[in-house]
């Protein structure tokens, strides 16, 4: 078969077949009385060959050498091609991001592009200063979905508080581009993503934290809960309930249910959680306590039936701390 006829059928140009010959990778098997290439059937199966394996990533002088080495082994060299594979994957996405980045920020002026790839460098530093720095520059106007990718990879403390205060003051796609981070198997990210929704009014943000009150992590539990609660949403009463059964941020706890209980619509919902809790053997002291403790935020004709009603109780410190917080209470005026 003549180059051109191989060519068409193989769909490899003849200059790449004659750069194959020239390289001695795939040399046709005879010359036809003109000197034209005239190649075999094992020549267009090697060339296939040579196709199959530049399709992996090789290099033309790695094919020359898989095909030449009967006793060549695949394992470490495809071990590389992937490693290599998975560093172009990582550069490419590195520059998406950016590129999605500067499209969000809707530059009018290659100025506009240069200062958000400025701030892309500066997020992305090693130095948490530097992190810190480019989220509170005052001329920052840094994309909201650029801005919820730092914070949900962020885990300095000082960085974090930054670029949820440059997060505030994005004017749109805030939540969408938090909300996400809920979804993240890592509990961290999770953690991050209800702090800075936290910090966001408005009914978008508390529909997304709603999500979060079933979420396996303790603390992206109490975390949700805690700003649901001040929020006023009753949906978090049976984790609240949870975090003082517990002992996780059990005052907080206490003190977001008693705001609750104001509603009393509310109110005997969370007398009666935090009753069923006092009752359900076997409970320690300590679980004890801190529900008395917390019966004792709500207000005051509330605490006064939940506390009266353990006068009686088998635990004489339950009973002791129960009369005396019940006496501080009528002794500011309570019912």
């Amino acid at each position: 078969m003549l180059i051109g006829e191989v060519a068409r059928r193989s769909g490899v140009s003849t200059r790449m077949l004659r750069h194959y010959d020239a390289l001695g990778l795939v040399r046709p098997s005879g010359r036809t009385v003109g000197g034209y290439r005239q190649y075999a059937d094992e020549d267009i199966r090697r060339i296939f060959h040579v196709e199959s394996l530049r399709t992996l990533g090789l290099s033309l002088r790695q094919v020359g050498q898989v095909l030449e080495d009967p006793g060549f082994t695949p394992s470490a060299l495809i071990g590389d091609l992937v490693r290599e594979a998975e560093g172009r994957l990582e550069r490419e996405r590195e520059l998406l991001k950016r590129l999605r980045a500067v499209d969000s920020s809707e530059p009018s002026a290659w100025e506009d592009v240069l200062r958000i790839v400025e701030l892309l460098h500066g997020l992305g530093s090693p130095s948490a200063a530097r992190r810190q720095q480019a989220a509170l520059a005052p001329e920052a106007e840094v994309p909201a979905p650029l801005l919820a990718e730092a914070i949900l990879a962020e885990a300095d403390p000082n960085v974090a508080g930054a670029l949820r205060w440059a997060l505030a003051r994005a004017d749109r796609d805030v939540v969408a581009s938090l909300a996400p981070g809920l979804g993240s198997a890592d509990a961290e990210v999770r953690r991050r993503a209800v702090l800075a929704l936290a910090e966001i009014p408005g009914d978008e943000a508390a529909a997304v934290l709603a999500g979060g009150l079933d979420d396996p992590d303790a603390a992206v539990r109490g975390q949700a809960a805690l700003a649901l609660g001040a929020r006023g949403r009753a949906a978090a009463v049976p984790v609240l309930v949870g975090m003082v059964v517990e002992g996780a941020n059990d005052v907080d706890a206490a003190e977001v249910l008693g705001a609750l209980a104001r509603d009393p619509e509310a109110a005997d919902g969370i007398r009666g959680a935090l009753v069923e809790e006092l009752e359900a053997p076997p409970q320690d002291t300590g679980v004890r306590m801190r529900l008395v403790q917390a019966a004792a935020e709500l207000p005051h004709g509330i605490a006064l039936q939940v506390l009266r009603g353990l006068a009686d109780d088998g635990d004489r410190t339950v009973a002791r701390t129960a009369a005396a917080l019940a006496g501080v209470i009528e002794a500011r005026g309570g019912a």
